[in-house]
């Protein structure tokens, strides 16, 4: 009952007062109970660590798979300029009022999804609520959606984008098709990648060989870690073990 209370009082007041990383924000009132986690420190601490090492006020950041935005509306006091992509349209109507309430403006947020090509894909959530953190390309059904895809090169072509220092992608599977359209911009501009693998969502003879061939194309970084920051090979990556659940990892120089 006093949940329910304290939900109704979020909502009536048109935000929720939380913290990320410490920092005040007027947050989306929807989420309440995620932000609750947020504020508490006990969402993702790793990830704010990374935004807070790799981010300056003269670099961009590039954040493919922003869901409602904890870590663009981080990211965005830490950078210069933010460019972030968010298909799923739930998702996105909130990332879009989480911008508006904290007045920021050195954000551009797209949504529509990153992909191989430009074109119309169906997304939906593994667990099949709209808006979720696991919206992806991979999924489809009676409970998706269209999502409007663009490919990286037609992105790339109008945006400078010299000066990003990070980019996250955590895009739910869709990492092995969308990624290696990007080699070419990371290889040039070596920004410190911080990579979201989902195997399990892949087909069980499939995982080994994708994960690997990924990884391959990105051996032009010397520098690889798990997300508790200790040195990870391809070996261990493609471990049963890892490969049995979701992995992030985090690629510099």
């Amino acid at each position: 009952m006093l949940i329910q209370a304290r939900k109704m009082f979020y909502r009536a007041r048109g935000y929720y007062a939380g913290h990320l990383n410490g920092e005040p924000f007027r947050l989306d009132p929807y989420h309440s109970k995620f932000w609750r986690k947020v504020s508490a420190g006990a969402w993702e601490p790793e990830t704010f660590a990374v935004l807070d090492k790799f981010l300056t006020s003269d670099s961009d950041y590039l954040d493919i798979g922003a869901w409602i935005g904890p870590t663009v509306l981080y990211g965005a006091r830490r950078s210069r300029h933010v460019w972030c992509f968010e298909p799923d349209p739930t998702a996105f109507r909130h990332l879009a009022w989480n911008l508006d309430l904290n007045n920021i403006r050195n954000v551009s947020a797209f949504g529509v999804a990153l992909s191989d090509r430009f074109g119309v894909a169906r997304m939906a959530s593994l667990r099949g609520e709209p808006g979720d953190s696991t919206s992806s390309l991979l999924h489809d059904g009676a409970h998706g959606s269209d999502a409007l895809t663009i490919g990286w090169d037609q992105f790339e072509a109008v945006k400078d984008l010299s000066r990003v220092s990070l980019v996250k992608m955590d895009i739910e599977g869709a990492e092995y098709a969308v990624l290696p359209t990007l080699i070419p911009f990371l290889k040039e501009y070596r920004p410190t990648l911080y990579l979201s693998l989902h195997a399990p969502l892949l087909p069980a003879e499939e995982q080994v060989s994708k994960t690997a061939d990924l990884l391959k194309s990105l051996s032009f970084y010397s520098d690889i870690r798990d997300e508790k920051g200790r040195p990870l090979d391809e070996k261990a990556a493609l471990d049963p073990h890892n490969l049995s659940q979701f992995q992030t990892i985090l690629l510099q120089g």
